[in-house]
């Protein structure tokens, strides 16, 4: 078989489709074609003809931008990318974007670009891969067996994420992760020497990682496959620094400039030549060269064949475990009642969200097998522990509470590998870090995958910690993220609809931010599941419309009091989550915010920021749009203006 041939077919498509669309990255499918050779025909468990086959083994290719790399190689194995799709590579409409999409694109795994994050869901993924092993393998139905390939760049282990999740991995021993490190020594700027000069094999192997070297990554094929099956057998993840050329065949190959830089027709034509080639005719696909992906591609419907079999068997054996598998590789829906929930005494002891939203926890845990999660270091903080199982460890894979330590970042991006591997994950910290998260959380909405991110420690209550850990901006910053829920109860009732809402998501994450105070624990309708409702209205025609979320709900309603004491009527509305209220019929939003009363109040301890949409030019906020102090959290909420006295002064005012 000839193994450079089939590679530098791999190489060749990929040069005419960036030079035909005149942009993209040359340098990395160039570079890391032998590996993808490798993998794609020598070592990877896949099925062409079932992109969503349970036993798959799962490919990241973290430096997203040689995206070319995996169009090739899922084009000639034979997945569903036709060639008419891969002339079109990044144009509009096509299933070959700049950058892999996962769901846009038959055969890809995770949606990468952001250097860093692919190498973070690749650790997610293992993370997944071995938990579901530990918890489904029975005897020698070995349903589990897969691993996790990641090929990355020197960009990505310069991305603070890298360290976080690498470390973690380490810890756990996540030895189904084998990551492909493109060694090449040069980045976008020029020389790597310039920026990054640490000792990478030291680096991971202080992280308990396998680290292994292939000195030419260009050429030597025999070299590759032993590394990755060296890398199969050991117990721990393994790293493999695979010594490449960027842009290898091109005229300025290993040279900065082919980074990004789409080539020329008569580059193409000199890198064609360098690689052998008596075609030069571009997208001219070399049968021999083709043979080699397409023979790996059509034994993946034997391998899924097998393993059906054993799957058979262990329906018959264990029904009861197959069919959470089932619900896992189906995403089957999740359903709730309230029943199931934790409820409340409406006017009883006061509870803090965030110990509401523990309970929903592990009410939840017991009804859906997917749920598993964790927190950064504040587990005991966030409510976030599952009650009566242990933590997570190397030892003990199977369990659901992770301890992913002060990673938020790291935890973020491998919750959404856990999600594309089928789990339920939730992931937990103060709703400050949030920040931290940002991208990750970003990434989870663009890919449509249903992560619970829980943040407490909501606002100024948190009170003596100070400003530093008292959320602003953070709010306004969530919600402008597309296809994010945020949802911000107002007491411990509206956090069990909350928890219901997450969990029946499909396909979008959800953010539930909660309090870290106690609060009272109010009269909801079922309405609170539309995102809004009337908290309590007045009789007759209100004067104004007091709207609040979380912790102001209660002031709110005291301030509606308040006001009817100087003879002035207001009705109070909930609006624990716009994403969700906006998606209702304009009847129902009419019904609790109708247009014809303008003299409303918004209430939210945070930014101002969007709150014009609900008060209108008439309205007025008591909002916060600087930063909080350092004393007790009933003073500093006085201080700032959270007081009752400050609300009726303000929602007179409006009223005129």
């Amino acid at each position: 078989m000839n193994h450079t041939l089939a590679a530098n077919t791999l190489r060749a498509l990929s040069l005419d489709a960036i030079c035909k669309a005149k942009e993209g990255h040359p340098g990395a499918p160039l570079g890391m074609a032998a590996m993808g050779y490798v993998l794609w025909t020598k070592i990877m468990r896949y099925n062409p003809k079932n992109p969503a086959w349970l036993a798959r083994d799962r490919f990241v290719l973290s430096a997203g931008h040689g995206s070319m790399l995996q169009y090739a190689a899922l084009h000639l194995t034979g997945y569903d990318l036709p060639l008419e799709q891969i002339k079109n590579f990044r144009q509009w409409g096509s299933a070959t974007a700049g950058h892999p999409e996962v769901g846009h694109t038959a055969g890809v795994e995770t949606t990468t670009g952001p250097l860093g994050q692919g190498f973070a869901n690749a650790v997610g993924m293992a993370l997944a891969a071995h938990h579901l092993a530990a918890r489904y393998n029975r005897n020698k139905l070995e349903i589990f067996s897969n691993f996790i390939y990641c090929i990355c760049s020197d960009g990505d282990l310069q991305e603070g994420i890298s360290h976080e999740t690498a470390s973690l991995a380490g810890h756990l021993g996540l030895g189904k992760l084998v990551v492909l490190y493109d060694d090449n020594n040069i980045q976008l700027d020029g020389p790597t020497a310039w920026a990054f000069s640490e000792d990478i094999t030291g680096r991971f192997m202080a992280y308990n990682w396998h680290v292994l070297e292939v000195t030419d990554g260009d050429t030597d094929f025999e070299a590759l496959e032993v590394a990755i099956k060296a890398a199969q057998a050991d117990p721990r993840p393994s790293l493999i620094r695979v010594k490449t050329t960027i842009g290898y065949g091109l005229p300025k190959a290993g040279q900065a400039d082919v980074h990004g830089k789409a080539p020329s027709a008569d580059d193409v034509i000199f890198a064609k030549k360098q690689y052998g080639f008596e075609n030069l005719e571009p997208f001219f696909i070399n049968p021999e060269g083709a043979k080699p992906w397409q023979e790996a591609g059509a034994r993946g419907a034997a391998l899924e064949a097998a393993w059906q079999d054993q799957f058979q068997v262990y329906a018959d054996t264990f029904p009861v475990e197959h069919g959470e598998l089932v619900g896992l590789m189906e995403n089957h829906p999740i359903s709730l009642s309230l029943e199931v929930l934790p409820k409340y005494e409406i006017g009883g002891k006061p509870v803090r969200t965030r110990n509401a939203g523990g309970d929903s926890i592990n009410a939840l845990v017991k009804l859906e097998p997917r749920l598993i999660g964790g927190s950064a270091d504040l587990s005991s903080s966030n409510m976030t522990t599952i009650k009566g199982e242990p933590a997570m460890t190397a030892e003990n894979l199977a369990a659901r509470n992770i301890n992913f330590g002060v990673r938020e970042f790291g935890m973020a991006a491998m919750a959404n590998g856990m999600a594309l591997m089928g789990l339920r994950p939730f992931v937990a910290t103060f709703f400050t870090f949030s920040d931290y998260m940002k991208n990750a959380i970003r990434m989870a909405a663009l890919m449509h995958q249903p992560v619970i991110f829980v943040f407490t420690h909501d606002s100024i209550g948190v009170g003596t910690d100070g400003p530093t850990h008292q959320p602003i901006e953070h709010l306004a910053a969530l919600r402008a993220i597309p296809n994010l829920s945020v949802i911000r109860p107002a007491d411990a009732n509206e956090t069990s609809v909350a928890w219901k809402t997450a969990l029946e998501q499909q396909h979008k994450p959800t953010a539930i931010i909660l309090s870290r105070q106690d609060l009272p624990v109010l009269e909801i309708n079922a309405n609170a599941a539309k995102g809004g409702y009337i908290a309590k209205d007045c009789q007759g025609t209100p004067d104004a419309i007091l709207i609040a979320t979380g912790s102001e709900v209660s002031l709110a309603l005291e301030a509606q009091k308040a006001l009817l004491e100087q003879g002035k009527k207001a009705r109070v509305v909930s609006l624990p989550s716009w994403d969700i209220f906006a998606t209702q019929s304009p009847e129902y939003r009419q019904s609790v915010l109708p247009n014809s009363i303008r003299a409303r109040v918004a209430i939210e301890a945070g930014s101002s920021l969007g709150w014009e949409r609900f008060v209108g030019l008439d309205g007025s906020m008591v909002t916060l749009d600087r930063y909080g102090a350092s004393a007790p959290d009933a003073v500093v909420f006085k201080e700032l203006g959270f007081n009752v006295e400050n609300v009726v002064k303000v929602v007179l005012e409006t009223i005129g």
